[in-house]
């Protein structure tokens, strides 16, 4: 899978260095062809160079097209992993994982991506056309603009990816909710996973029959959402330089896509370098948590984010086994979510150091964009484009392990398992 995202990465880069790619007058450069390729496939949305003033219509429909690859791709990639996974282990845990996959058996891989697809474009569609609507009514006067800014910004929310048409993201559209609210919540969808989506689609109505793994990932996204939002709406109420002059309906509307895009969006309707410290910091950990398993959000996933907290939960009560509802999880679930959570702290502390070697920044804009970067999220507080190439490259290699290599170290933990022949003698360490 790694050899197959990169590889469509250099396609990609090939692809942005014709000069159809490029707006007249613009001088050709490997690097933002490089790093606009990267971020696309990854489906992360950070940019070194203007979207909308550096590429040529032929450039932006040649990003959508790898958004769009990418998205498909990291979607249905992950949730064909775990079915192998589930052909990989015994009888019981493979009919347990198919039942969470929603599938029966490996023969049912072509039918699976084409589920994939269909949901994809479906929501896709809905979302184009409100906003091409939206669009048409009130911002461009002619009817194919409004179709083109629809389409595009449409699969860049359901595919969780930051790029856009326009220089200052959604600021344009800044409190009006018939534009922001789909995008956000195309955005939500898009980060909820294939696998959740599906269960939805059948048993929507009665939740106590969902899969925990459902019940993690919707739960544990709605209850972040209304965190996120209200701490949002909270430290930025009066803050001039972003929430302090607008009114209430705008505040509310800004305050839901302040609590949904840090997750995994990318789109923003105001300036991210201008929020309070502290809400910067809830962005960081947004972002780092991130959205559901086989989805198009990135981070450490709200299952592993949640799966940790009631490790913390049954160590405390002195519980012999970890319990989430009336269902045991097993130890290797524990050690691979944990092992998840402290690679990817790793990576991101790593890089945050490594760029601040590279730039004068400070440490809350180094942190931030790097999270973005592992996290495919997309926001910036507006570093990205004076990065030096030796800081845009590490932010490449952040953007791709990010993407491809929780999901495909989260298969190899998984897979790689030996049944010991022995047990060495016990030994308790003194913690803490």
């Amino acid at each position: 899978m790694p050899l197959t995202f990169f590889a469509l990465i250099l396609v990609g880069t090939l692809l942005l260095l014709l000069p159809v790619a490029r707006s007249g007058g613009q001088a050709p450069g490997f690097m933002p062809a490089f790093f606009t390729s990267t971020s696309a496939v990854t489906v992360t949305g950070l940019a070194t160079v203007d979207t909308s003033t550096y590429w040529s219509p032929a450039g932006q429909g040649i990003i959508l097209a790898l958004v769009e690859i990418g998205g498909l791709g990291i979607v249905a990639l992950a949730t064909v992993l775990g079915l192998f996974i589930g052909g990989r282990l015994g009888l019981r845990t493979r009919l347990v994982a198919q039942a969470d996959m929603h599938v029966v058996n490996i023969g049912e891989v072509r039918p699976l991506f084409k589920r994939v697809a269909i949901t994809m474009v479906f929501f896709q569609f809905v979302t184009a056309l409100v906003l091409t609507i939206r669009y048409r009514a009130a911002y461009f006067d002619d009817l194919p603009t409004a179709l083109w800014h629809g389409v595009f910004d449409a699969v860049m929310a359901f595919n969780n990816a930051g790029f856009s048409l326009n220089s200052d993201s959604l600021v344009g559209y800044a409190g009006d909710g018939l534009i922001i609210i789909p995008i956000s919540m195309a955005v939500f969808i898009g980060a909820i996973g294939f696998p959740v989506l599906a269960e939805l689609f059948s048993g929507w109505r009665t939740p106590s029959r969902w899969t925990i793994h459902t019940r993690l990932t919707v739960w544990g996204s709605i209850g972040l959402l209304i965190f996120a939002a209200l701490t949002f709406l909270l430290l930025e109420w009066n803050n001039p330089d972003t929430l302090g002059g607008a009114g209430f309906w705008h505040k509310v509307v800004t305050g839901v896509e302040g609590g949904i895009m840090p997750r995994s969006g990318g789109l923003n309707s105001f300036d991210w370098g201008s929020v309070r410290p502290e809400t910067l910091n809830i962005g960081i950990i947004m972002m780092f948590i991130g959205g559901g398993s086989a989805s198009t959000a990135g981070g450490i996933k709200i299952t592993t984010f949640l799966l940790l907290a009631y490790v913390i939960w049954a160590e405390l009560r002195g519980d012999p086994d970890v319990a989430v509802g009336a269902r045991r999880i097993s130890a290797r679930v524990v050690r691979t979510a944990l092992t998840i959570a402290l690679l990817a702290v790793m990576l991101v502390t790593t890089t945050t150091f490594l760029v601040m070697l590279m730039t004068d920044y400070d440490f809350d804009q180094v942190l931030f964009e790097c999270t973005s970067a592992f996290a495919t999220v997309g926001l910036s507080t507006g570093i990205t484009p004076d990065l030096p190439v030796d800081a845009q490259c590490v932010i490449i290699v952040l953007m791709f392990l990010g993407r491809v290599g929780t999901i495909a170290a989260a298969g190899a933990l998984v897979l790689r398992r030996r049944m010991p022949r022995y047990q060495l003698p016990e030994e308790q360490p003194i913690i803490g």
